[in-house]
């Protein structure tokens, strides 16, 4: 999981106790998954173990209030976003607080698990995963033609605002990069030049979000990695703040575009085998990230030729955690894409596949099939170049 930023002195924020006059309800039988067994949330509309659809039944016991592990001002302003308008378990009407007016059940929040899909070749999950009690992962894409944008924020699990910051700062970050890179652009060295140019610009923008979307009172400023990626045909461009990932995956080529900023990192700089590295129990401890505290929001960016068709994932180290290198990665792609050839069912298999692995974090998958639309469009590459080249 992505820890709480060096340097920025926050600690995890505690929930309130439970008034202790307050009446116990009776305790009622736990259903279970009729897929796995395991036992699940009355209310949730996926097993959280292995993924399987569920119906939500009338079983949930009387839910309490909120237990303070978020702001007034994170409440207000997700409650739209995550908030059904009908009880999936009785049918009432669920408040803004997020709970049945009738039969006090917690709604499903639609921030626990959502997709996209705005191209036939460009799709994504982002879930909650099975041990964390909300998802601070965020995910924003865009497609049309033969480009598309693809953005993954994922907020510090410590700050109280992190689950809202990190989705109005993937948002935005995609706005910008659409607005910047919807029109066509001239030579592929300007080119290369004019999309750095535009990463920076939509991170310096989606920081702006991450504070603006921050509770003033919050003494654990929200904090969130950044990971976005530009598909112009044949080529891919990206940048990346702490430790969510950008990858390209062809039949002989499996790279890992990005270089993390983290602890993990810096002893792999050192000469640290990679999974020593990440083993480490501050290995997720990151050095940049968006946020208020943030010293550098400065992106690493590059861009990659494309010479054959692939995958381009973007992630948060809620995959990555189960299949860090390239080739593991792929692997795993691979194996979902044998079931499912469409992104999103691909990143719902391997969204499945990590939450059995544990599931110890939010996860988000974000896909494109390259070069853009590959192997429809028979694409040719515009250059064979293979190596990627990085800036910053």
């Amino acid at each position: 999981m992505t820890e709480w930023p060096l340097w920025s002195g926050g600690t995890p924020a505690e929930p309130e106790p439970a008034h202790p006059s307050a009446p116990v309800p009776p305790a009622a039988p736990a259903p279970t998954c009729p897929s796995c067994g395991r036992p699940i949330d009355p209310a949730a509309l996926f097993c959280e173990a292995c993924g399987n659809p569920l119906v939500p039944t009338a079983a949930a016991a009387p839910a309490t209030a909120p237990t303070g592990d978020s702001s007034t001002q994170t409440r207000r302003l997700g409650e739209r976003a995550s908030a059904l308008a009908d009880c999936p378990v009785c049918g009432g009407s669920v408040g803004a607080d997020g709970y049945c007016q009738t039969c006090g059940a917690k709604a499903p929040s639609a921030r626990d698990h959502f997709t996209s899909a705005p191209a036939p070749w460009v799709g994504g999950v982002c879930d909650r995963g099975v041990q964390h009690s909300r998802n601070e992962d965020a995910m924003a894409l865009w497609a049309q033609g033969d480009r598309a944008v693809l953005v993954v924020c994922d907020g510090v699990s410590s700050s109280i605002d992190s689950d809202v910051a990190a989705l109005a700062g993937a948002e935005k970050a995609r706005d910008v990069l659409v607005t910047l890179n919807s029109d066509g652009i001239g030579g592929d060295e300007s080119e290369d030049t004019a999309v750095a140019s535009s990463l920076v610009a939509a991170t310096e923008e989606a920081n702006k979000a991450v504070i603006a979307h921050t509770a003033p009172e919050s003494t654990n400023a929200a904090s969130a990695t950044f990971a976005a990626a530009v598909v112009l045909n044949d080529r891919v461009h990206y940048a990346n703040l702490g430790d969510s990932r950008v990858y390209l995956l062809t039949p002989s080529e499996k790279v890992l575009l990005t270089l993390d900023d983290s602890m993990a990192q810096a002893f792999i700089s050192e000469g640290m085998p990679r999974a020593e590295a990440e083993s480490l129990p501050r290995a997720h401890a990151i050095t940049k990230w968006l946020g208020r505290d943030a010293i550098d929001t400065v992106p690493r960016t590059g861009h990659h030729a494309v010479t054959e068709p692939g995958w381009l994932v973007v992630c948060s180290d809620g995959l990555w955690n189960y299949a860090s290198s390239p080739e593991e990665l792929s692997a795993q792609v691979d194996a979902a894409a044998a079931v499912a050839g469409d992104p999103v069912g691909i990143a719902g298999r391997l969204v499945v596949w990590a939450n059995t692995q544990g599931g110890k974090d939010n996860v988000t998958v974000a896909l494109a099939r390259v070069p853009a639309g590959a192997p429809s469009l028979g694409a040719t590459p515009r250059d064979q170049q293979k190596e990627s080249v990085e800036h910053g």
